[in-house]
């Protein structure tokens, strides 16, 4: 019996893999724990993302879409939202691959558990001969599903890193749920805007999300003046936290770091940086303080926001013989790549099926989940991964390991080092030194290639 690749996570990336199998005439099934194609991309769907049309669909799904002649490209040099990403893309591709008679895609539906079929973790005797049992919980109940393969494509989104700076909730954090929320929320609500307008508002986190919070609430400020933010940083610095600026080449990216820039000088804001969350507790008046670890408080506090980035889940992976990053939860081979204590740049080589296979063969996590808790994941490197996996996984090896990728200069600088050293990139002209004086586009591929 011909067993279908088994791919968790109708996003993206899981989509671009079932149009690469779908391309190779590969027996495909997608299941998704949301309601529809995208379901995690519509919780953030206000948002607009720094990546443009040309680079957010991927090359195998553009192929099937156009072949149906219904379906109308967007522009490429146009910059989608989370939710324009879902209607004109991502949904219409799901319906599309749904369609086909050798797959079907699967909402609402849970996945439980993976497992080799009849062996748990511990066998070794004809492991590899075995198909995959996936567990899963949908619409009929808890059904055990058979697949050739896995591709777990399940991102991160489920997974926020709370605001206690240990890596657990803070103490006070889940008793105070009302007032913390986590991701960006959607200014431009009535009911969203009222929650925030005039309030002191405690913002945690550094990176892309922060400073899309901190321009959202100063919008909130020009019609309520009485907004405030204590912006909180764990590092000793605010140093790189607005990026490249005008040496992105992602260029809408660089543009939000400038506006995040303006934000946070405009008087609005107030930094709090080694700020590392102990304690959120109840003033009597009903409002919250926030302790830092080394004694620092933030009293009169209204609500907290955080956005200090996700998690992989692997809860559901347990009896799945895996090896990852001790530190990161990436894959192995991308850690010391994205890791952001260690990397100030997001040039993150080209690479595939080979640095991305697990020991349980025939296994693979790819996409945002492949990078672990690191933050400068792009789709396009993402549907590069899955290009090269699909092709190892039909057979055809030489496509496989034929990686190649061009990437914008990503002009990130994470980190500087040792966490609590200075940044020392701050004054270097941009990221990593002195830029170019033109942009330049770097194919990029394994070495010895």
């Amino acid at each position: 019996m011909q067993l279908p690749v088994i791919i968790i996570g109708a996003g993206p990336i899981g989509l671009a893999a079932a149009a690469n199998a779908a391309e190779r005439d590969m027996d495909f099934l997608v299941v998704e724990a949301g309601g529809d194609a995208g379901a995690a991309v519509g919780e953030w769907g206000h948002v607009r993302l720094f990546s443009s049309w040309l680079e957010l669909i991927d090359p195998a799904a553009r192929r099937l879409l156009e072949a149906t002649g219904t379906w109308t490209a967007p522009d490429d040099s146009d910059y989608p939202t989370g939710s324009e990403w879902r209607e004109a893309y991502l949904q219409p591709l799901a319906n599309l691959l749904d369609s086909f008679a050798n797959g079907s895609v699967h909402y609402n539906t849970q996945v439980t558990g993976v497992s080799r079929a009849g062996r748990d973790l511990l066998v070794d005797s004809g492991r590899e001969n075995d198909p995959f049992a996936v567990h899963v919980h949908g619409p009929e109940g808890h059904q055990r599903l058979l697949g050739s393969a896995v591709v777990d494509a399940s991102g991160t989104w489920t997974s926020p890193n709370p605001l206690g700076a240990d890596g657990y909730p803070a103490r006070g954090e889940r008793e105070h749920a009302d007032h913390i929320s986590y991701g960006i929320p959607d200014f431009t609500d009535t009911a969203v805007a009222a929650r925030y307008a005039g309030k002191h508002v405690a913002v945690a986190g550094k990176g892309a999300s922060a400073q899309g919070v901190l321009i959202g609430l100063a919008q909130l400020a020009e019609q309520d003046p009485a907004t405030r933010v204590s912006w909180l940083l764990r590092r000793p610095s605010v140093g790189d936290a607005f990026g490249g600026g005008d040496n992105d080449q992602l260029e809408q990216r660089g543009k939000l770091g400038q506006d995040a820039k303006a934000a946070a000088s405009s008087g609005l804001v107030t930094n709090m940086t080694q700020f590392r969350t102990e304690s959120v507790s109840a003033q009597p008046d009903g409002r919250l303080t926030l302790g830092s670890i080394d004694g620092q408080q933030v009293s009169d506090v209204d609500e907290i926001i955080v956005v200090t980035g996700f998690r992989p889940d692997f809860s559901f992976l347990s009896e799945v013989r895996l090896d990852l990053d001790p530190a990161l939860g990436s894959a192995r081979f991308l850690a010391e790549l994205v890791h952001p204590d260690h990397h100030s740049c997001g040039d993150v080589p080209g690479h595939g099926y080979q640095e991305l296979a697990q020991p349980e063969q025939g296994f693979y996590v790819v996409g945002m989940k492949s990078y672990g808790r690191a933050p400068s994941f792009l789709a396009m490197t993402g549907f590069e991964q899955i290009r090269s996996v699909i092709a190892a996984l039909a057979g055809d090896l030489e496509a496989a390991g034929r990686v190649e990728l061009v990437l914008p200069d990503t002009g990130v600088c994470n980190g500087a080092g040792a966490f609590d050293a200075p940044d020392a990139v701050a004054s270097a002209g941009g990221c990593c030194g002195a830029p170019a004086s033109e942009p330049e586009l770097i194919s990029l591929g394994r070495p010895g290639q």
